[in-house]
Order: structure tokens, then sequence, then C-alpha cells
């Protein structure tokens, strides 16, 4: 089974760098952020849609190395169109 942990960091609003990743669970992905290594992890409840497409670029980076199975890439699009619908 492949690791169903992701990820990345960003950048805030306010200049502020995080390490977000995003954890697969069940059908669902469950995001956590953190600004300094020794920090506790902090559940994001609503993820913002930056953090999506950055979720979704590295399912389908994963699914080309035959890391996930391609029906992951579809169930992370219809929760971004879900979640954001005047964006998609």
């Amino acid at each position: 089974m492949a690791k169903a942990e992701i990820s990345w960091k960003r950048t805030t609003a306010e200049g502020a760098r995080l390490q977000v990743y995003a954890r697969h669970v069940g059908r669902d992905w469950r995001f956590f952020a953190r600004e300094h290594r020794y920090d506790q992890w902090q559940a994001i409840v609503e993820p913002p849609l930056e953090d999506w497409l950055e979720l979704l670029d590295a399912v389908q980076r994963r699914i080309n190395r035959r890391l996930l199975r391609p029906e992951e890439e579809a169930c992370v699009k219809n929760s971004i169109r879900e979640r954001f619908p005047g964006k998609g």
C-alpha cells in the first residue's frame, strides 16, 4: 500500500512559512499544518484552494509513478469541485 501522507511547504499571506501535509483517511483527505519543526501539527478545518491544488498535483505525480490508483485523481477533483464550486 502506498504512503497515505503527502507534504509540502507554502507561505501564508502574512509571510509565515508553513509545513503542510494531507493524510488520506478512508475516502477523505485531512490537512494539517505547523510553522516550525518542533511545533505541534494543527488540523486545518477548511483548507484553502491552494492546498487542494497542491494535493492534486502531488496525487497526479504519484499516479504516474504507480504509487496511487488512477481513481484517486477523480476523487480529489470532486472534493475540490464540492468545496469551491465557482472555481472549477
